[in-house]
């Protein structure tokens, strides 16, 4: 690796050309060039100098950069930029690479925001690249709109790989791209290219980027780590998908095969749209978000599912926040087959708990005011036991996946969503009914349930219109089983909601939660308060 001085009148390391600037970024800038010696058309990238690389071997990193973008050239061959030369130039790096076809994603988004339809096609290209990248053991580290090339048929090539190496230092480059992990200096993985990806196709879709540029690294750095996201507002059916790569927490982010199928199923569904059975819905469709541009079916569906428009195939850990391995929406019949929960053989109930104890020691807040901000605690009646008969209007609901719990007569599944793992989530309701009980079983919680709904809050409080916490976060003990309590107010379709969520750990890892969603109006009705009141004391999780 050549030290070298450069202006933009001079060679590069007495051998590159720059002939027209194509793209700028902070910290990045490329060129069209000539390598003098072949005539033939290159591309010149020159990014500031990431620390880790200023203290490497200067030979090793030209190795190092070139090897990978070699590797991933022979497993993505035309949609990669591979690297033919590195040279050093004080406190930044050239890179030189063939001509990629196309222009910079960052020149097309100069013109404005491009449809959802555009947007996924590019996002999936992307992906693509990504996911070999990721299966090498290569992560990218330093993506954004200026590393991603697009032709005009649609084809896309990714450069910029080896930049960042497996160092964890924090991106130096296009910081408005950087995930919340890279902003704190923990470097990254590829749960960082899954955010990076998010907020590219945020932009394209909306035209702004997610978070925008503070004029430096650290004003930058801080904004992505403080700042909430707005939800995006013409990504259509793109929506979840970008919402659910945006997630704060990396383990939160939705894994690469259940974006890989969102976008995927929108593209299918921009194809057969003349010939799409009317009854037939993308899964990924964001029930949250403005109508989207194009009619994707006529069959009306009952209210979210989830809150604020968070990706609807991945697993809910407690009330809504996504566990490590997502759920995909295959097969997502009421009546179909699911994976039974690998429920620990030796249950973990606290030590000053009874494991014989079938009623939480505490219970929702029945304050008649929905923005109350404290709440009190009542205990549901003890009248029943589970081998009396349900109350007047209750129905015995056991589920294929092994749970159980009385039901107001006429609900029934609504919705199911499952992942290889075990865990699954199943919304119960009735049509015409704005009342909803969401049912999930996780095998990747942690071992404080208070901890998991804190983070469950921080991420509402982002996602989620006119979000308010009612009262404190409380650790109650259901079942004989540590478990935490949280009720919250947000706005769906201009109805205020009030949701109660109770979950509940049945092993290490493993366990259940409840969440319960009315209209805030109509929480502390009879038959709200009934409802509510049944479903703590009956539900049953599968071989509990």
């Amino acid at each position: 690796m050549v030290k070298v001085q450069v202006s933009t009148d001079e060679l590069v390391a007495g051998r590159y050309r720059l002939l027209e600037g194509v793209h700028h970024e902070e910290g990045r800038e490329g060129w069209h060039g000539q390598d003098v010696e072949s005539e033939r058309p290159v591309t010149l990238t020159r990014s500031r100098l990431p620390a880790h690389l200023r203290e490497e071997a200067e030979l090793r990193t030209a190795v190092r950069i070139t090897r990978e973008s070699e590797a991933l050239g022979l497993v993505c061959p035309g949609r990669v930029s591979v690297v033919v030369d590195v040279v050093e130039d004080k406190d930044f790096l050239w890179t030189v690479t063939a001509r990629p076809e196309g222009v910079p994603l960052s020149a097309l988004l100069g013109h404005g925001p491009v449809d959802y339809v555009r947007a996924a096609r590019i996002g999936l290209g992307v992906l693509d690249v990504l996911g070999a990248a990721h299966q090498e053991g290569i992560t990218h580290g330093d993506l954004s709109p200026g590393q991603v090339w697009v032709e005009e048929r649609g084809g896309v090539t990714v450069a910029g790989f080896g930049l960042m190496g497996a160092s964890a230092s924090p991106r130096v480059t296009a910081p408005s791209y950087a995930s919340p992990e890279q902003a704190r200096g923990e470097g990254g993985g590829p749960a960082t290219d899954l955010w990076a990806l998010g907020a590219i196709m945020y932009e394209m879709v909306e035209g702004r980027p997610a978070i925008r540029d503070r004029g430096g690294l650290e004003a930058t750095f801080r904004a992505v780590e403080r700042l909430p996201i707005r939800a995006p507002l013409s990504a259509g059916p793109l929506s979840p998908a970008i919402q659910g790569l945006l997630r704060r927490d990396p383990v939160e982010r939705v894994p690469e095969s259940v974006v890989r199928e969102a976008l995927t199923r929108i593209l299918k569904a921009e194809l057969d749209e003349d010939s799409m059975p009317t009854e037939s819905l993308p899964i990924f469709r964001d029930l949250d978000a403005p109508p989207a541009r194009r009619v994707w079916g006529k069959v009306p569906l009952s209210r979210p599912v989830l809150l604020g428009g968070a990706l609807a195939v991945t697993v809910v850990c407690f009330a809504g926040l996504t566990a490590a391995g997502g759920l995909s929406e295959r097969g997502t019949s009421a009546s179909g087959p699911a994976p039974s929960p690998r429920v620990s053989a030796t249950p973990s109930p606290t030590p000053s708990a009874s494991p014989s104890s079938t009623v939480a020691q505490q219970a929702p807040s029945t304050s008649p005011s929905p923005s109350s901000s404290s709440s009190t605690s009542a205990s549901p009646s003890p009248s029943h036991t589970l081998t009396e008969d349900p109350p007047t209007g209750f129905f015995r609901y056991t589920a294929p996946q092994g749970f159980s719990v009385e039901l107001p007569k006429g609900w029934k599944p609504v919705r199911t969503e499952s992942s290889a793992d075990g865990s699954y989530r199943v919304t119960l309701g009735a049509s015409g009914d704005p009342r909803t009980l969401v049912v999930t079983y996780s095998t990747q919680l942690t071992s404080d349930p208070v901890a998991v709904w804190r983070e469950v809050d921080t991420s509402l409080r982002g996602d989620s219109i006119a979000y308010e916490r009612l009262g404190d976060i409380r650790a109650v003990t259901y079942q004989g089983y540590k478990g935490a309590d949280m009720e919250w107010l947000s706005t769906n379709d201009g109805v205020r909601e009030r949701t109660f969520g109770r979950g509940y750990l049945i092993g290490d890892h493993e366990g259940f939660s409840l969440r319960w969603t009315t209209p805030a109006a109509d929480w502390d009705t009879t038959a709200d308060r009934g409802a509510l009141t049944t479903f703590l004391r009956t539900f049953k999780g599968g071989s509990q």
